[in-house]
């Protein structure tokens, strides 16, 4: 590999059932400086190993989202989770909130793909938001706070609606966002499509994959406050009080696949919104979590990140320098190459310097 910022190469050996969803990686995040925590666009579990040497992570634990926060559908539904993040001893997940398109298959006669691909659906479980209580590893329905044992960690959801949960209701009268969401158009033909999570205090970002307006991406800045058992409720934010912030970004005409939260940077993992290979680029967009709303930002381009022919799609990044022992960041793959499988069920992620 001729990336410059190319480090090292991590092995992630899941099990055996896991197998071929190790070729959808869509999240990951580094917890403890032990833990890598994983999503899956197909599964509705997060799944977690457990670092055993330098380069390798095993010891694969699998959870049921269903186990901790009710579903709005059957967990045989994918949630389609493309962020994670951690903060206070919670876990956050995000799912798409996208709709999808089904796609041709090639067994398919020409007249059946032609009605497959007129075919859109929308999915429940997608419309996930959540948060699940973590000590040392391990996941909980509740439990105290291990720093205030007065104060009760519970697990809980952003309240569910008919259009898919409080933020897309908000989002129904926005001028840039609404008319994407209106149409139901599908997450990889630019519509809308959350595939990032970060968190800086009691503030979320959510990076979207699309849609991607005239070359700027959008980041939408959220706060969440406990409405009742188990359910979450948007808070006012921002000068003016409503009840999401929004920010353009000028990231060479890609969509948003992940963020990361760096002190008070934002770390973005940018690439194309359609189901198209490359570019996949890193930028960090210095202070963004204190960034005014309704601003034009431009974040500086730290590196690109390799891509394949139809595979090798950069799908979930997380620091990983508490490891490596320098700054550095680990990214996993969409539809890695064959040479990334090892076994039955190992994968390999890719570590880069942090420029």
């Amino acid at each position: 590999m001729s990336n410059s910022y190319f480090l090292s190469q991590v092995l992630l050996t899941f099990i055996d059932n896991f197998k071929e969803h190790r070729e959808d990686l869509s999240a990951v995040l580094l917890t403890h400086q032990k833990y890598l925590w994983l999503g899956s666009d197909e599964t509705s579990t997060i799944e977690q190993l457990s670092l055993v040497d330098t380069d390798k992570f095993t010891e694969h634990q699998q959870f049921r989202v269903a186990e901790f926060i009710s579903l709005p559908a059957s967990e045989e539904e994918e949630i389609d989770i493309e962020g994670l993040a951690y903060t206070d001893y919670y876990l956050w997940f995000v799912g798409s909130h996208s709709y999808k398109r089904k796609k041709p298959k090639s067994e398919k006669t020409d007249a059946q793909n032609f009605k497959r691909l007129a075919k859109i659906e929308s999915e429940p479980n997608r419309y996930l938001l959540g948060r699940i209580p973590m000590i040392d590893g391990k996941l909980f329905s509740s439990c105290p706070h291990p720093q205030n044992p007065g104060v009760q960690l519970n697990a809980a959801k952003l309240e569910v609606t008919n259009q898919g949960n409080l933020l897309i209701t908000a989002l129904a009268d926005d001028p840039h966002l609404s008319l994407f969401i209106k149409a139901a158009i599908p997450g990889k033909d630019n519509g809308f499509d959350i595939e990032g999570i970060g968190i800086y205090q009691n503030r979320i970002f959510l990076g979207l994959r699309g849609p991607v307006l005239r070359g700027w991406a959008v980041v939408l800045e959220i706060e969440l406050e406990d409405s009742s058992s188990g359910l979450l409720k948007l808070g006012p934010i921002g000068e003016a009080k409503e009840l999401y912030k929004k920010h353009f970004l000028w990231l060479n005409g890609l969509g948003i696949r992940d963020l990361c939260v760096d002190g008070k940077d934002l770390l973005i993992l940018a690439g194309p919104t359609m189901n198209l290979d490359g570019p996949v680029q890193i930028y960090r967009w210095v202070n963004g979590v204190n960034s005014r709303e309704n601003v034009f930002s431009n974040p500086d381009l730290v590196q690109d990140i390799p891509y394949g022919n139809r595979e090798e799609h950069a799908e979930g990044m997380t620091l990983f320098e508490d490891v490596a022992g320098i700054l550095s960041l680990l990214v996993v793959y969409d539809s890695p190459a064959k040479t990334r499988l090892v076994g039955d069920s190992g994968v390999i992620a890719d570590v880069f310097k942090l420029g």
